[in-house]
């Protein structure tokens, strides 16, 4: 007869079972096991009739202390604030770190009311603790999105999403609050929308399911330079649809996916362009660029690299930064501007006159085109101050040596009005519509209503 220890077999199971459900950091529940528990609340909320609560809580300026000090005090901020919740929630109630700087308390038998004052509760306990790392003392705040569960609720997935969604809603109005998700807020609902177009963005740029289009310009005066084509992004939908840049361009934004994008766009350009330079040698290309990638030091490095691997010639390259990004980014911008117009590029303020009008930085910026903003061309032929408007930046861009270009030209008395004051190039659909940038993207995609 052969004997079995079972004593240590069972305590290994239990152990294994405990790592499988709980944070190794903190001790927590981690975010399999709050989401098993949260399946089973909404199932006892949609056959019993119960109400529960969700809460989503994300640490404001976490990052401050994993840069400031490391992210071994990051982890150590996270255990003793982990610590420091277990002794504020319910014994009936659960607290789990769902990943990073996000904890997730499911609140069992809990109405939306008493659910936003004990979220108020866990945010002040957090407003309160004070985290000291060698010299430095810190203090973290919570936005906090909270989400009934009833009968209505959906899905566990759908609870998340609205929760995050929530808690996101907390912070665009200043962080460390809460807000209470309520399934007629429009706001709401169109950040939701926003966050399933990022899951959509990001299987687009994995699967390579983005297309060049280009817009060209009509030149205007006698001694306009080489035809100046605008090149602009569009993502193939998995049904064969495009989806034009209005439709995913603000998620990107909102959730920093824009870098990824404008890298994408910077690598085929510069590849397109070469094959396109036995058949146009002199013409420029612009790329549209966003803020958040003007102000990465590695987007940088990409684009220089790109460029000089490509083969494309520099000077052909014309970068599209918009007024209101370049001002407000204006530090990273210049560098930018400067390093890549010392490698021969070009560059063109988009949109201006659309809001900062800063006519004092063209000064200290390498500009060589201004890109008059459409709301002003578009009915300049009809309204004196909008014919100002374009007189006084195509004046000032001329005096100061830069080309403009007026966007939105949709007829002909904008483009007669337009010629009658100098302006260098007129770009819109009255000049011409974007096409595909490549030949076998001609056919495929059934364009989305909008436009640009």
């Amino acid at each position: 007869m052969v004997f079995h220890d079972v004593t240590y077999a069972r305590r290994l199971e239990r152990e294994l079972s405990y790592h499988a459900s709980h944070d190794a950091l903190t001790g927590l529940c981690n975010r399999r096991q709050f989401e098993l528990v949260l399946e089973q609340a909404l199932q006892d909320a949609v056959s019993g009739g119960r109400e529960h609560a969700l809460c989503y809580l994300d640490l404001d300026q976490f990052k401050v202390v994993n840069d400031t000090c490391g992210h071994g005090a990051g982890d150590e901020l996270l255990r003793q604030l982990a610590a420091r919740l277990s002794t504020k929630v319910r014994e009936s109630d659960m607290l789990a770190r769902l990943g990073g700087d996000e904890f997730g308390v499911l609140l069992y038998g809990c109405t939306p009311r008493r659910a936003y004052a004990i979220a108020e509760e866990l945010r002040n306990v957090i407003r309160e603790f004070r985290f000291s790392r060698r010299e430095h003392r810190f203090q973290v705040g919570a936005s906090i999105g909270v989400v009934a569960i009833n009968s209505g609720s959906g899905s566990v997935a759908e609870l998340l999403s609205a929760a995050d969604v929530a808690c996101y809603a907390a912070k665009e109005r200043g962080r460390n609050r809460v807000h209470v998700y309520q399934t007629d807020d429009h706001e709401l609902q169109e950040r939701r929308g926003e966050m399933r177009l990022v899951s959509r963005i990001n299987r687009a740029l994995q699967e390579g399911r983005f297309r060049l289009f280009v817009q060209d310009t009509a030149g205007l005066s006698d001694d306009a330079r080489p035809g100046y084509r605008e090149l602009l992004v569009r993502l193939v939908d998995r049904d064969g649809g495009l989806l034009l840049p209005m439709s995913f361009i603000p998620a990107a934004e909102r959730y920093g996916l824009m870098p990824s994008v404008d890298r994408w766009v910077v690598a085929n350009a510069c590849r397109l362009l070469v094959e396109e330079s036995a058949r146009d040698s002199e013409g420029i290309w612009a790329i549209n660029l966003s803020g958040q990638s003007v102000c990465d030091e590695a987007f940088l490095e990409y684009v220089m690299h790109t460029v000089r691997e490509s083969g494309v010639a520099p000077q052909r390259l014309c970068f599209e930064i918009t007024e209101t990004a370049t001002i407000t980014n204006l530090g990273h911008a210049t560098r930018f501007m400067n390093v890549m117009h010392g490698m021969g590029c070009r560059f063109a303020l988009d949109d201006f006159g659309s809001g900062l009008s800063s006519f004092c930085y063209l000064k200290q910026l390498p500009v060589d085109y201004l890109k008059i903003d459409g709301a002003f061309v578009r009915d300049m032929a009809e309204d004196p101050i909008d014919y100002a408007m374009v007189e006084a930046i195509n004046r000032i861009g001329h005096v100061m040596g830069i080309r403009t270009i007026a966007e939105f030209v949709e007829d002909e008395a904008a483009l007669n009005a337009l010629r009658g004051l100098g302006v260098d190039y007129a770009q819109g659909y009255w000049i011409a519509e974007p096409h595909p940038m490549a030949a076998d993207d001609a056919v495929a995609a059934t364009r989305v209503p909008g436009r640009c």
